[in-house]
């Protein structure tokens, strides 16, 4: 923790020197930047912005686990399902259309962890649900699940940290109200100022669910495997 506040510490004293540098209108020194994300957070527009920028990205964000863990766990499982959309994952992973890529590579960037996690599981433990006549369920839950679980956290942290960016474009781009719609109009008015203020108070969003959700998810899911020396 205190290396933390340290490095976050430098990294104030940097920007407010940067800002000296830079003048205030290129970028605004913290103090103007935080009084900004005071002053959307009284109006109500900076919740309000966050939540519908944060409601899109838990949509996207279980949309794209769901349909790329589905399928990466198939591809991953089946040699004739791999052969057959291995050549579907290349292309959706490179077509240069931004709305295509930015659909496609979620999903199939989700597919392409989890089916390396599922071609990675042990075949002794499928053999030995198989001799005690496991259920599907049961061998879902108890044999596949807790080896495809790490790999499942890994995508799930790739998946967040990539649709955040992407639903941040497409609300730049083209919806009425948002983080992005909001940095979108201050760009505009080159209002850095108004910038920064709604991606700090939008990244320190991020790295709380990142600290407080994503890696005490992860380091439970992986607790089962042995810890290195």
């Amino acid at each position: 923790m205190g290396a933390r506040l340290i490095s976050l510490a430098l990294l104030v004293a940097a920007w407010y020197a940067g800002s000296q540098l830079a003048g205030a209108r290129l970028l605004p020194d913290p103090q103007a930047v935080a009084l900004a994300i005071i002053e959307e957070a009284r109006s109500g527009a900076l919740a309000f912005n966050l939540a519908a920028t944060l409601a899109r990205v838990a949509v996207a964000f279980v949309i794209a686990m769901a349909i790329g863990s589905v399928i990466g766990f198939i591809m991953g499982r089946s040699r004739v399902a791999d052969r057959l959309g291995d050549p579907w994952l290349i292309v959706l992973l490179n077509l240069p259309a931004l709305v295509i890529i930015v659909l496609a590579y979620v999903w199939a960037g989700l597919t392409e962890t989890v089916r390396e996690g599922a071609r990675s599981l042990d075949r002794a433990l499928d053999d030995m649900a198989q001799v005690f006549r496991m259920g599907a369920w049961t061998r879902m839950r108890h044999v596949v699940l807790p080896q495809l679980a790490p790999y499942l956290a890994a995508a799930a942290r790739a998946g967040l940290s990539l649709v955040w960016k992407i639903v941040l474009i497409v609300e730049l781009i083209g919806r009425p109200n948002g983080v992005g719609f909001e940095i979108g109009v201050a760009f505009q008015l080159f209002d850095v100022t108004r910038i920064l203020a709604y991606a700090l108070a939008f990244i320190a969003i991020m790295l709380a669910i990142e600290t407080f959700l994503v890696q005490p998810l992860e380091r439970h899911v992986a607790r089962w495997r042995p810890q290195p020396a």
